[in-house]
């Protein structure tokens, strides 16, 4: 190069630099800040709004089009979700055929009818639930640009998560209603239409006026910033709020660092407050009557206790506020807030409370994006919420066995599809719903046998503490767990989440031998694991022969109450069978047994014992 010609080597050092500037494929997160106020019309279920988005790109990339999500134009017939639920096998109960017969005054749609970029008019075009926006102006890497938006909206008939008059008569269940910017990040824009699956967003600060009938109370994300002057339960204790002028409240919420935004309103809604001692305040809203109030009321003491509870096993839950609110169509998660039925029985109530108040953690916090991972929220969530109701309870020495079950009946039905699959793309609603709730759930239940429990449960620590608020993805779970157990793992992912590939282990042959008894063990599943055996001999004792993996590196430490270890060698996962020699003779077993745990996900237990 010290030869080369002034002009020959700028231009190679230009093309380097830039090269490397396009090199960069480093984690990055966009931000975002909006402020909002939105005229709700209850007698038409319509509704105005203005939008200001202070959009921040932290990515190393120059962008020239962005997105945003109008969720509620999947309620229309016709719109990909009408006819996803129309066309696929097994349909949602919920929806299936109902947005085909929506009448006008009953579809929702969502619409942008004004928008500006630092106060310059851009092109914008609605593809459904998409609003495709070109821009003048690109938007450089680390600027942050304002975008400014009129829109407008009306709430669909109550149908599937959000809407309007619910079987159970809450007016307005207000989720994913307005303009949402779509997510940016390593992997390019996800500006997915929305066909009743999973959600993505950015976190940001929102700052929300909503102005409504005086007579409604409102619930749902983010701290009221005027109570005294709103009342309906929100006022501080002795304040007395004067009756407002006019028919209509201005209620002010803010919420910082969140990727969503949920509200309900019912003019029938009781509000109770419980103040938790480490300052959470706890929130409920449900309309009072034969079926909802004695099990709300005791829904209050059991709130608290499942925050508490998560927050130690899982992180500290970082808000300040969060509140259960009667509305939807069953129990959806929300920043700060849930939305659930409410005419159910206290098991039944108790426990889709704890199940979404644990999305708090993977959904709210952790936030992986639910459309590429929904195992890693919805199947995390239903191992949380497991164990939560148990502790809660004091029940259930098995919390996660149905979870095993529903990955069982996923695996013998035939219809399994690798967890790597995107949410919206499953053939079958029940695939999808089995590989995300239970088979995720029964990645971590599994992962304790892999690793120890204790590791496993100080992993999800660390994997809470280094991730929170920034979208992990399996690779970055799986480091977690590496670092902490000081064994590869790479192998669990690619079989059990990339994979349909089972686990099928035999006692094939126990018998005599020279040196005492010979046990043969084999694999008959596609997918290996370690492997403990527990052999009872006839005087009561247990011993423990542990099988690792050669492929882990290494092996788990030895678990509390574990019979005594008398061989651990490892079992190579090309070799379909192995061997286990033991000194003392055959006559002296009781029986042989491969994992009496049942914590690995074994698809026929009928061939993991024999007993003498």
């Amino acid at each position: 190069m010290a030869n080369c010609k002034f002009r020959s080597c700028l231009g190679l050092f230009f093309f380097m630099v830039v090269g490397l500037g396009y090199a960069q494929t480093g984690r990055f997160q966009q931000a975002v800040s909006y402020r909002m106020q939105v005229d709700m019309d209850v007698a038409t279920n319509r509704y105005q709004g203005t939008q200001v988005l202070a959009y921040t790109n932290n990515s190393p990339d120059t962008l020239n089009r962005v997105f945003y999500h109008l969720y509620y134009n999947a309620f229309q017939p016709g719109s990909m979700m009408d006819v996803r639920s129309r066309t696929i096998s097994d349909p949602d109960q919920r929806v299936k055929d109902r947005i085909s017969k929506l009448t006008p005054e009953e579809i929702g749609f969502l619409h942008a009818t004004k928008l500006t970029m630092n106060g310059k008019a851009v092109r914008f075009k609605e593809v459904g639930t998409v609003l495709e926006v070109d821009l003048e102006q690109a938007i450089l890497p680390n600027t942050t640009v304002q975008f400014e938006m009129s829109f407008e909206g009306q709430v669909p008939l109550q149908v599937r998560r959000s809407g309007r008059d619910s079987e159970e008569g809450v007016r307005y269940s207000m989720s994913q209603w307005y303009p949402k910017m779509a997510n940016y990040d390593e992997q390019g824009w996800h500006a997915n239409p929305y066909v009743a699956r999973e959600f993505y967003g950015i976190w940001g600060d929102f700052d929300v006026k909503i102005t409504i009938d005086k007579s409604y109370t409102l619930g749902g994300t983010g701290y009221l910033q005027n109570p005294n002057q709103i009342g309906h339960g929100y006022q501080d204790e002795g304040v007395k709020v004067s009756e407002p002028k006019g028919k209509t409240l201005t209620w002010h919420f803010v919420a910082p660092k969140v990727h969503d935004f949920m509200w309900a309103a019912d003019n029938k809604y009781k509000h109770d407050k419980v103040q938790m001692a480490n300052g959470i305040t706890v929130h409920h809203f449900y309309i009072p009557g034969e079926k909802t109030t004695e099990n709300w009321e005791k829904l209050k003491e059991f709130t608290p206790k499942a925050i508490d509870y998560l927050s130690q096993k899982f992180g500290q839950y970082p808000y300040k506020q969060f509140s259960v609110v009667q509305g939807g169509d069953g129990g959806m998660e929300y920043a700060m807030s849930t939305l659930i039925t409410g005419e159910r029985t206290l098991p039944s109530l108790v426990g889709v409370m704890v199940h979404e108040l644990a999305h708090s953690w993977f959904h709210g916090v952790l936030a992986s994006n639910e459309s590429l991972y929904p195992w890693m929220d919805e199947g995390f969530t239903s191992y949380a919420s497991n164990l939560a109701m148990a502790s809660i309870f004091q029940s259930n020495p098995s919390p996660q066995r149905s979870s095993y079950g529903g990955y069982y009946r996923l695996v013998k039905s035939g219809l399994e599809e690798p967890m790597s699959t995107h949410a919206d793309h499953y053939q079958t609603n029940s695939a999808y719903g089995a590989a995300a709730y239970s088979k995720g759930a029964v990645f971590l239940a599994q992962l304790g046998y892999v690793l120890g429990e204790d590791v496993r449960d100080r992993g999800m620590l660390r994997y809470w503490n280094t991730w929170k608020f920034k979208h992990p993805n399996v690779n970055d779970l799986i480091r977690v767990m590496e670092k902490e157990s000081g064994l590869e793992l790479d192998w669990y992912k690619e079989y059990f989440v990339n994979s349909t590939k089972t686990i099928d282990y035999s006692v094939k042959e126990v018998k005599a031998s020279e040196e005492g008894t010979s046990i043969t063990l084999e694999r008959v599943g596609a997918m290996p694991m370690p492997v403990d055996v527990v052999i009872t001999y006839k005087d009561g004792t247990k011993e423990l022969v542990y099988l690792p993996l050669e492929i882990m590196r290494g092996e788990k430490k030895t678990e509390a109450n574990a019979p005594s270890l008398v061989l651990s060698q490892d079992w190579s996962w090309t070799h379909p069978t192995y061997t286990i020699s033991l000194k003392r003779a055959v006559d002296t077993i009781k029986s042989v047994e491969i994992d009496p745990s049942k914590r690995m996900a074994d698809v026929q237990l009928e061939n993991n014992k024999v007993e003498f």
